[in-house]
């Protein structure tokens, strides 16, 4: 009996909105607070069965439910208010795990504080890595998007006025500590000296809010990731000129840095086929076709033949207008039209090469092709 209270209670703070579980869910909070599978299955079955596999808690987990929008008075009179910003997200079913997914996923499951940084070129899944392995584990998870702007009051914290009284508002990132969560902070090397107010937080330690006299310790699980298109170095080649340089003393914190390249062919393919299935449209050649063309342009570019390359994510952009417009180049053309013109038709008169069904619609450029 206390094993179910215990996991009810936990499942009413993660899941705040949520009232239907399918039993895998369940079961993988349940691990972490040592409860066993078998106990956890029983506990769900037994509730309303909503469909197949899905079952509604809604009366187990409603008497642990309280809308907490105030905490007590902080020293100084000062109130903290806290919006609920920390969340799970929900499971993609066109995510396909791949490179370091399985690592991130151990140290998301292992619960210790590992600061760990990504890196890698834009549109290869770095965010989406990191918030799936947080859905699969059923993990609450904190994203935090930085900009040149981004400063001590957007992270930490500031005061706000409520209803003609200053208030103290709590920042994702102490939200985060409070809950044991995830805080994933999104491209960190866009922001200026003013995320160098995160030091402490790197270290896992209690954290000071000057604002308030508030201590902060961290919860049991709270870690960070950071993502970013460099290593904290700048960008050489000025593909990212938005790109800073990091502090050494900030970098220094993470304890290790992935490098995530572009998905494998064969990976690839499945994340377009699962695109494709979503969106109502399938076309296995199409796919075949978009990887091999991608795979080209990518080396292509490493061997510096040309300056743009074919993110994944572009190339679900294309799938997706594939499912509106019903035609390949002029959905592959409007996805690269961002591109210059030279480069813009290259990849287009490359694509006819890999598809010989189809012909490209702009005309030949005097200038010879990389390809």
């Amino acid at each position: 009996m206390m094993n179910t209270v215990k996991l009810a209670s936990e499942l009413a703070k993660r899941f705040p909105d949520k009232n239907e579980f399918f039993p895998k869910t369940v079961t993988a909070v349940a691990r972490e607070l040592g409860i066993k599978d078998s106990e956890s299955y029983r506990f769900t079955t037994s509730q309303p069965k909503v469909r197949r596999g899905l079952y509604n808690l809604e009366a187990q987990l409603l008497p642990f439910r309280k809308a907490e929008t105030e905490s007590p008075q902080m020293s100084g009179g000062v109130t903290s208010v806290v919006n609920d910003e920390v969340f799970v997200p929900e499971a993609d079913p066109t995510y396909v795990p791949w490179g370091h997914f399985k690592d991130a996923e151990s140290i998301i499951r292992s619960g210790i504080f590992y600061p760990t940084y990504v890196a890698g070129l834009s549109g290869n899944g770095k965010t989406f890595m990191i918030e799936q392995a947080c859905a699969r584990l059923g993990r609450e998870f904190v994203r935090v998007q930085i900009t040149p702007e981004t400063d001590e009051d957007d992270l930490i914290g500031g005061f706000r006025l409520v209803n003609g009284e200053t208030v103290f508002n709590k920042g994702p990132v102490i939200k985060a500590m409070e809950k044991g969560a995830i805080l994933l902070i999104d491209e960190i090397d866009r922001g200026s000296n003013k995320i160098m107010c995160l030091q402490g937080v790197m270290e896992g330690k209690p954290v000071l809010i000057k604002k308030t006299g508030q201590m902060v310790k961290p919860a049991k699980g709270f870690n960070v990731f950071a993502t970013a298109n460099t290593k904290g170095k700048g960008s050489e080649d000025g593909r990212f000129v938005a790109a800073t340089i990091i502090d050494e003393a900030f970098l220094e914190r993470f304890t290790i840095t992935m490098e995530q390249p572009y998905p494998t062919l064969a990976t690839e393919r499945k994340i377009l086929m699962k695109h494709m299935e979503k969106f109502g449209k399938v076309d296995k050649e199409f796919a075949e076709n978009l990887v091999t063309w991608s795979e080209t342009i990518r080396k292509t570019f490493e061997d510096d033949g040309v300056d743009e390359v074919i993110s994944t994510r572009r190339l679900c952009h294309i799938v997706q207008s594939f499912s509106i417009f019903n035609d390949k180049m002029k959905s592959i053309e409007l996805c690269i039209s961002r591109f210059d013109a030279d480069t813009k038709e290259a990849f287009l008169d490359l694509y006819t090469k890999v598809d010989s069904g189809v012909e490209t619609p702009v005309e030949t450029s005097n200038e010879e092709s990389p390809f």
